[in-house]
């Protein structure tokens, strides 16, 4: 009779080796994994406004939060006078259909002037007001510049220009070209004029402080720079990517 052959006990079993816990590569491989879901959510997000309007910005909340009510109504840009659009461009980004998101020859003109001017595009505020928030820290501008090629690689010119000319703050509490139109000259936005157009663009860079229903002899002589300006890029084709 054949004899049992015997099993060995688990005790008997080879051990597998332990690995040995190294800090540094786990660090690497999460700060890796934590990189790509922030690029991946990054994407879905500047991907979502693409199609989907903003309902409002964090700093209309925080204005919101400050005055208890502001003045936004979303428009289309179709439904906004062609001057406007144009006024706008030749005012904050007169190169805003040739760059990708940042104008180079602008900034290199900024750092010669040692800062007495700004250089950030359309594209930076339209970054900066419906992804961040206000300030000047390093932070913000390093993800600032992160996001912008990325909107301007997803989204349009169009829908770029239109989702700025939709939250731009017109005056304290006023957001938006609608409101802003209504607001100064009781017209809709698609009514304005070449002038009330011009008017409304020079005073975007600091519209707590200026009128574009009570220029000042300031607001006037820029008005008018801003409607040649309007007339030129129409003419040279620097409108034609917002156009049409």
């Amino acid at each position: 009779m054949a004899r049992a052959r015997k099993t060995p006990k688990a005790k008997d079993a080879p051990k597998t080796p332990r690995r040995r816990f190294r800090p540094g590569r786990w660090l690497l491989r999460w700060v890796f994994r934590l990189t790509v879901l922030a690029i991946a959510l990054m994407l879905i997000w500047v991907s979502f406004h693409a199609v989907f309007n903003p309902k409002t910005t964090p700093y209309m909340r925080s204005e919101k939060a400050r005055l208890g009510a502001v003045d936004f109504q979303w428009v289309s840009l179709k439904d906004v006078a062609p001057a406007m659009a144009r006024s706008a461009v030749a005012a904050e980004d007169a190169n805003f259909c040739t760059h990708w998101g940042f104008d180079m020859a602008a900034i290199r003109q900024a750092l010669e002037q040692g800062g007495a001017r700004g250089a950030s595009t359309i594209s930076q505020q339209v970054v900066k007001n419906v992804f961040l928030w206000q300030g000047r820290s390093w932070t913000r501008k390093a993800l600032e510049a992160a996001i912008t090629p990325v909107m301007e690689t997803i989204w349009t010119k169009r829908r770029i220009l239109e989702v700025y000319l939709n939250i731009a703050e017109f005056d304290e509490g006023v957001f938006g070209v609608d409101a802003a139109a209504h607001h100064y000259f009781r017209v809709a936005p698609g009514k304005l004029t070449t002038t009330q157009a011009a008017r409304l663009a020079a005073i975007l860079p600091n519209p707590k402080a200026r009128s574009a229903s009570k220029p000042s002899d300031f607001v006037r002589r820029r008005a008018s720079s801003i409607r040649d300006g309007a007339a030129t890029i129409a003419r040279d084709g620097r409108a034609a990517c917002f156009e049409g």
